[in-house]
């Protein structure tokens, strides 16, 4: 049997390398093939206080999404929590419930979503990096939320719109849990004409494939 040898490195290469066989982890252990590319959208279940809201609210298996993006090599998701950021794919992971997430991609991503476009879609990103997260879903640029985000890069960076934006009037709002939450916001004023985009619409628009689900 044939040893390779493995090169001796820099104790400075080592992070690198424990961070690299980690990625590899998680993307190839267990049976799982998922290989991340630019521009992938990633889905879970989020463990925050809204979570279970927005799931009843709009009737979406996840609450919680952002796009992938490789950094030398490495999967991180960019997103918006508090506040808006990179986070690297195994933390965001092991952040969803029972690590359980799904990864879509364009259809004809191969094509759409050439190195140009993945920098202007990266660009348009750059602008809401540290912006606080908006808990009242108002369509506008001072704070933002995670569907809002990944369906304005993917609108003023590819030109592309993935999923149909709806209003607050069209969803769910009787539940007992998403009553609490709309009192806690919006007390009596709830703005039912406001524009929004959801997890599930982007989830299931036909433009997308399932690529991976663990």
């Amino acid at each position: 049997m044939m040893i390779r040898m493995i090169p001796r490195v820099g104790v400075v290469a080592l992070p690198f390398i424990a961070l690299t066989l980690l990625a590899n982890l998680v993307t190839c252990s267990a049976g799982n093939h998922y290989q991340p590319q630019d521009g992938d959208i990633i889905f879970h279940v989020s463990r925050s206080a809204q979570s279970q809201a927005i799931q009843l609210a709009t009737g979406s298996p996840y609450s919680h999404m952002g796009i992938i993006y490789l950094n030398n090599e490495m999967p991180y998701v960019f997103e918006a929590v508090q506040p808006v950021k990179s986070t690297p794919l195994h933390e965001w992971i092991a952040r969803g419930e029972n690590g359980h997430y799904v990864v879509k991609r364009l259809r004809d991503a191969e094509s759409r979503l050439t190195p140009d476009v993945i920098k202007k879609m990266q660009s348009v990103g750059e602008r809401f990096i540290g912006k606080n997260y908006d808990l009242y879903f108002e369509w506008s640029d001072e704070r933002i939320y995670c569907s809002e985000l990944v369906w304005k890069i993917f609108k003023e960076g590819a030109g592309i719109e993935v999923g149909m934006m709806q209003t607050m009037a069209d969803f769910d709002l009787s539940h007992a849990v998403v009553q609490n939450k709309i009192r806690e916001r919006f007390a009596d004023k709830i703005p039912l004409a406001e524009p929004v985009i959801t997890p599930v619409a982007i989830f299931d628009t036909p433009i997308l494939i399932t690529v991976f689900e663990n």
